[in-house]
């Protein structure tokens, strides 16, 4: 078994992990990198592999740094099956599609304005090509990905449609298990079900993001956001929520649906502010069987859980540009997550000079992306090419955070130490795998590895 990790190692974004068992070939993922726009466009208009060698592509979930450059594939002549968990195969059509109007939208605007052309990495018709290849396979149903290899999908609980990747094999007349964990959610949170809990593989490739953080408490979600709010309403500001577009918007609107009930926030307009957002909402109410027992409870007692008093999903651009028209108190939310692109822009643009407006963080953000810019409270930042200040006062609520923070990635990994020959670290920045290697290490797991870009390590 062989190993090589051609994205995410060492790390956040651009997941892809080529996996060879028994001579072949399985790509865990093929996401897109995001961060410096010059650095991330060349890398993702080229794949660092052949795929004429690629027997079958396996997908974790539908996270843009997961899938986003799947069409690439496709461009380059890729013809095998890409596997995914129905929801999964649903938000794809919808995410590839929307990354490839962005790539074509950021283009004509860079040539209008003369900066330097970015070519995008592929078009409508490179995402028809690959979702043709989309074969969705439900969780907890084992299945033969390739001769001799059994792939099950198994409950991630970080977005709709997430799953962990279980593969069993033989191997030189020895049965083997091989673990990719995708990204690992937390446990109690409320639309998905918890993740799964496994204690048997020979070899692990697992996630790392707050390998060094743990989150604010769950529990304290409806407190903390309820204090944001009535704050920004007391100065007559508005709240402006850059939000990704898939599952923290949704548990985001659900959790003021939440307070909504309970009457614990003033009656103020709501605006969903994404064409994907909103096309992404309607994909998890066709996708209800992944919900978890609270929000079936919303659901009993007080129907759509998506829906609010005041709740306006948007689409137009028109209607876009009133809602920063309009001077009265409300809460924006808009994509993109790490405000690098779509309709996010335009309402920091004209909100974050004023001091009575609050820019609210609920997402990971990045290096190098205006998001971690915010969060970092920059004096000035750019936007459109142009300096603004950073007046509004910037909040972090790290309680909607989809990923597992450090005690639960540790807990996770020790489940492994009596048995994994290999861990194998992936999906974190330096800081975080040098931390969650040495805690695994100090739990007694063994031979912890920092995955190297285009090193393959042997299992």
């Amino acid at each position: 078994m062989k190993i090589t990790s051609y994205g995410a190692a060492q790390e956040v974004t651009g997941s892809k992990h080529l996996v060879q068992i028994n001579g072949k070939k399985i790509l865990f993922d093929c996401g897109m990198v995001q961060g410096r726009r010059s650095e991330s466009a060349d890398r993702n208009r080229t794949l660092p592999f052949s795929v004429k060698g690629i027997d079958a592509v396996v997908l974790s979930h539908a996270h843009i740094d997961h899938s986003g450059t799947l069409p690439v594939l496709a461009k380059n002549g890729y013809d095998g099956i890409v596997y995914s968990t129905p929801a999964t195969r649903d938000l794809c059509a919808i995410m590839l599609m929307d990354s490839a109007h962005i790539q074509e939208k950021d283009a004509e605007w860079l040539s209008k304005r003369n900066q330097s052309f970015i070519a995008p990495a592929y078009k409508d018709e490179d995402v028809h090509k690959i979702m043709k290849k989309f074969v969705g396979i439900p969780l907890d149903l084992p299945f033969e990905v390739l001769p001799g290899i059994t792939l099950t999908f198994k409950e991630a609980g970080h977005i709709l449609g997430s799953a962990m990747c279980y593969v069993e094999f033989e191997e030189k007349g020895q049965p083997r298990k091989f673990l990719f964990t995708g990204d690992i959610g937390r446990k109690n949170m409320a639309i998905l079900n918890d993740p799964w809990e496994p204690d048997d593989a020979d070899i692990v490739i697992m996630e790392s993001t707050y390998g060094n953080r743990e989150h604010d408490p769950i529990e304290t979600l409806d407190d903390d956001l309820t204090a944001i709010i009535q704050h920004t309403y007391e100065k007559k500001g508005k709240l402006i929520v850059p939000t990704f577009a898939l599952e923290r918007a949704q548990e985001f609107v659900f959790a003021l649906k939440r307070l909504e009930m309970k009457e614990r926030i003033p009656h103020l307009p709501v605006y969903v502010d994404s064409p994907l957002t909103v096309n992404i909402t309607e994909v998890f109410r066709l996708h209800s069987d992944s919900f978890d027992d609270e929000i079936r409870d919303v659901m009993e007692s007080s129907g759509d859980p998506f829906e609010l008093n005041q709740i306006t999903y948007i689409r137009s651009v028109w209607a876009s540009k009133q809602i920063n028209e309009s001077e009265e108190p409300c809460i924006i939310l808009s994509a993109a997550g790490m405000c690098e692109h779509g309709r996010i822009l335009h309402h920091l643009r004209n909100n974050v000079a004023d001091e009575k407006n609050t820019i609210l963080i609920i997402g990971f953000q990045a290096q190098h992306t205006l998001g971690r810019k915010i969060v970092e409270r920059q004096p000035e930042i750019k936007i459109f090419g142009v300096k603004h200040p950073l007046l509004a006062d910037v909040k972090v609520l790290n309680s909607l955070s989809a990923h597992a923070g450090r005690s639960d990635l540790l807990e996770f990994g020790a489940r492994f130490k009596d048995r994994a020959e290999k861990i194998l670290l992936v999906h974190g920045e330096r800081d975080a795998l040098k931390a969650l290697e040495k805690g695994l290490e100090d739990l007694g797991c063994k031979d912890v590895i920092i995955q190297k870009n285009g090193v393959t390590v042997e299992g």
